[in-house]
């Protein structure tokens, strides 16, 4: 098999044609007033109405220069009357700076309690702990209050989950001046710790071994994130505490997905009395309670509701309970006090509203609104309730069926394959010096790795929400092809399908590609992760580059019936006997030249439409003298730039599909797969360093979680034809 690069095959004449058109798009972006709107907007909240931090207005001006920098905007506030459903509906997020005390009254609490719930963010900064101590929903929204803290000192903080965008740039312990707070409660195991304090290292600690300082979860339908940092208005100059701003606006923000989940799948305890909405009951005090105080004053028919905890994956439900009552039963419900019966458990009498004991039940229905609590018994008090969990089992990520990946899975090294394989494209000597302007992360791997690196990519590409990969397949008994069902076998384990890219090996032909579809359909068909289109008669996918090769395609007839073969084009005069099309071009892509036509035409004649979209493209390395024109990747503006014609349907044609171009093609530097943020020095190589505002390792995972972010996109707009 020859190895070549896609883009040295386009004539002089377009490669000219494009490289002018796409001289006035980056030009336009550099230029302020020209600049597409930004991806986000971020509402910065202030007020205070306890002790005010003189570090809030360095807090405002290192948010806003991180807006610039990440491609979102900031708007800084102290008035609490736009906390109104449409006064926040224009943000992603809000962030609480420094806030304390109660800074919001009923009816703004509400609306604000509505718009997390309902999918906004949250990020809390330090006194936002110290904030709103009367309002139960924002105790559980924040996670912990605030309880003291020592002088400002030294410590060495634990950066215990580095798998956050927050904190994935940091070492596993960054040492630091700040103010460092106690909390009255442990807010572990409710959400993810991503930082802890090690008390060692400081003098007036009072949480002990597990101190956690910086934590996320989910709320509702949205997204919850404080940090303890932030104290200081040096902190807002430190490089390392501003890039965790940056990953924690983007997370709040919905743009970039992290696991926040708690650790171990479960959630942790809720303070019953931390109640959104009820009826009959009221808070009570009991010196032996969790944080002083139980749902109290339950009577028959009463119920609780807990906005904040969702019931989907719900499988047991435990609770700390006390009665000098009557006894009765928690029914544990989802959606209403009348919404599905998950499960229930009796409560007995204790012999004292100080005495608590234990009571869990398993629940065996399923449903995925909000937990809400309705108790029943006999007639007076009935009992109290202290806290409770609700363990949940994982729930596994959406991949997007209709999000693919072109995968290349072509790399050798001598440790697997016994020699070099596709790495020392363009004279190169691997393994430090490659055919790639960008260095893998995972150096110069192996495709037959399948332990290693090809479970990690499965993982990477699970990470983006795509749930397809296009796997490059260069004819029967090939390299390719040994290895497919190892790939098959690791995509399986992380939910990723395998659609198939046909590639033009020697000598192939309309009538090789009939019997090599037929082939893989035979030899791989049977395989849990060989992709089907549910929405397309459970037929598989193909498909074919430089189908224009090929003048006559006829016998393709033979196999529409149970496989979508697409044509590389948006000529759809070319694409007799195809089920559909594709551009793969990452080039064309800035412009989407026919891609409004090529998809009003296949969703005419019940086609599919698969544009092609990509975060550059770079092959110096790789083909030395190829007169391709670079796109270059701009920090993440191109691959959105891409995005956006896509799903703009008077720019894309309402695509079917997306395929993404790609997830590894280092010699054509279009790859979304992590690159090293330190490659090999002495060889030019470049990093993502400034990716959506990202550097260092941060910038590794940037395209990922970008293409999950535009992937999400996609999702709703096709909801919304």
């Amino acid at each position: 098999m020859s190895i070549r690069s896609r883009g040295r095959r386009r004539t002089a004449a377009l490669a000219l044609a494009l490289a002018g058109v796409l001289a006035a798009p980056v030009q336009a972006a550099q230029a302020g007033p020209d600049r597409q709107a930004a991806a986000f907007d971020v509402l910065v909240f202030s007020k205070t109405a306890g002790f005010r931090h003189d570090a809030i207005p360095a807090g405002i001006d290192a948010l806003r220069s991180l807006g610039q920098q990440g491609d979102f905007t900031v708007t800084a506030t102290e008035d609490a009357g736009v906390f109104t459903p449409s006064g926040l509906s224009g943000y992603e997020a809000v962030v609480f700076l420094n806030t304390t005390g109660d800074v919001l009254d009923p009816a703004q609490q509400t609306a604000f309690q509505t718009y997390v719930d309902g999918g906004g963010g949250y990020l809390g900064v330090h006194a936002a702990a110290d904030t709103e101590y009367d309002w139960p929903y924002y105790g559980q929204l924040v996670g912990a209050y605030f309880k003291s803290h020592p002088a400002i000192q030294q410590a060495t903080v634990r950066n215990v989950d580095r798998g956050h965008p927050a904190t994935a740039h940091l070492q596993p312990t960054w040492t630091r001046t700040d103010e460092w707070y106690n909390y009255r409660t442990n807010p572990r195991p409710g959400v993810r710790v991503l930082q802890t304090l090690d008390e060692s290292t400081y003098s007036g600690g009072e949480m002990g071994a597990d101190h956690p300082i910086t934590w996320c979860h989910r709320q509702g339908n949205g997204r919850s994130f404080y940090t303890g940092l932030g104290h200081t208005a040096a902190s807002y100059s430190e490089p390392a505490f501003r890039q965790l701003l940056l990953g924690a606006v983007r997370y709040a923000a919905g743009v970039a997905p992290a696991d926040c989940g708690p650790q171990g799948g479960t959630g942790g305890p809720v303070e019953a009395e931390a109640f959104t909405s009820g009826s009959g009951v009221q808070t009570a005090d009991h010196a032996a309670a969790s944080g002083g105080r139980t749902l109290g004053y339950i009577e028959n028919g009463d119920w609780a509701g807990y906005s904040q905890v969702p019931t989907a994956g719900a499988r047991t439900f435990t609770a700390k309970v006390s009665s000098a009552g009557a006894g009765g039963t928690i029914e544990v419900r989802s959606g209403s006090a009348t919404g599905t019966l998950l499960g229930s458990v009796r409560v007995p009498v204790t012999g004292g509203w100080e005495t608590f004991t234990t009571v869990s039940t398993t629940l065996t229905a399923t449903a995925s609104g909000p937990l809400f609590l309705r108790f029943t018994g006999g007639a007076g008090a009935l009992f109290d309730i202290d806290t409770f969990t609700l363990a949940t089992q994982p729930a596994a990520q959406a991949l997007d069926p209709n999000t693919h990946l072109f995968y290349y899975p072509w790399y050798g090294s001598p440790a697997v394959n016994g020699s070099w394989r596709h790495w020392q494209q363009g004279g190169r000597t691997p393994p430090d010096d490659i055919g790639a302007d960008l260095y893998p992360a995972l150096g110069a791997y192996d495709s037959g790795d399948f332990a290693s690196t090809v479970a990690q990519h499965m993982k990477w590409i699970a990470r983006s929400g795509a749930g397809v990969l296009v796997y490059s397949w260069w004819g029967r008994d090939g390299y390719e092809d040994r290895l497919a069902r190892g790939v098959l076998d690791a995509a399986q384990k992380e939910g990723v399908k395998v659609a198939w890219h046909l590639e033009p090996y020697s000598g192939r032909t309309a009538a090789s590609t009939v019997a090599d579809i037929q082939y893989l359909n035979s030899t791989y068909g049977s395989h849990p992760a060989f992709y089907r289109d549910a929405a397309h008669g459970n037929r598989n996918a193909f498909y074919v580059f430089q189908s224009l090769d090929i003048a006559d395609w006829t016998p393709l007839e033979q196999v529409k019936g149970s496989s979508i073969v697409l044509a590389q084009t948006t000529d759809t005069s070319r694409i007799a006997h195809f089920s559909g099309l594709y551009t793969y071009d990452g080039i064309a892509g800035a412009t989407a030249p026919g891609w409004k036509q090529a998809g009003e035409y296949a969703r005419a004649n019940g086609l599919v439409w698969a544009p092609s979209v990509a975060p550059g493209y770079l092959d110096d390395r790789a083909v030395p003298g190829n007169t391709t024109p670079t796109l270059e990747r701009r920090d993440g503006a191109a691959y959105d730039q891409q995005w956006n014609n896509a799903l703009d349907p008077a720019v894309g044609g309402s695509p079917t599909w997306v395929s993404v171009t790609s997830f590894n093609e280092w010699h054509e530097g279009s790859q979304i797969e992590p690159a090293d943020a330190t490659p090999p020095p002495g060889y030019g190589y470049r990093t993502y360093d400034g990716a959506y505002g990202l550097s260092g390792e941060a910038a590794g995972t940037a395209y990922l979680d970008r293409t999950a972010h535009w992937v999400s996109r996609f999702v709703a707009a096709r909801a919304a034809r």
